[in-house]
């Protein structure tokens, strides 16, 4: 499957998770803004991709990552934010919200398992109600969170004091 093929609207997303299903498969849901894509993420998705089936990677929009981190971000547009999580092997689709937190992509395909990562903690996700609502599980993935873009910028890229 071609980087662009996986990168599917709301639509797409919802027709591709009923496929899915039909033919056997289990989805497991990933999300976040991938802003200069790092290790961190990489693991973040590996993890989710074994804990089996279908990984969909849901991408923040150019204007929730704003909302969320403030002006300047993101560093890069959420198309290209995308089109790089796709290319990605253990990613099986992707798509792109505007909400601030991925209650609504929840409700619309009903993810078997919700993979956050190790910043939260099993009790501290914000949607695990939601994945409860219909019997699914929110499960914990990648390693400790000592890698984040936020931090990059402003240890590695903010000028250098003498």
């Amino acid at each position: 499957m071609s980087t662009s093929s996986k990168i599917l609207s709301r639509s797409e997303l919802r027709r591709q998770a009923e496929e899915w299903r039909r033919a056997g498969e289990r989805i497991t849901l990933a999300n976040g803004n991938f802003d200069l894509l790092h290790v961190g993420h990489v693991r973040y998705l590996r993890g989710a991709k074994a804990l089996g089936g279908k990984l969909v990677v849901a991408i923040n929009s150019d204007d929730s990552v704003r909302a969320l981190k403030g002006e300047g971000r993101p560093v890069m547009p959420e198309l290209e934010r995308a089109e790089i999580v796709a290319a990605l092997a253990d990613v099986d689709a992707v798509v792109v919200f505007p909400e601030l937190d991925v209650r609504a992509i929840i409700h619309e395909i009903r993810p078997d398992v919700q993979a956050k990562g190790t910043d939260y903690t099993a009790d501290s996700v914000p949607e695990r109600d939601t994945v409860a609502e219909y019997g699914g599980r929110v499960e914990i993935v990648g390693d400790p969170k000592d890698h984040s873009t936020s931090e990059i910028l402003r240890t590695r890229l903010s000028p250098r004091k003498a």
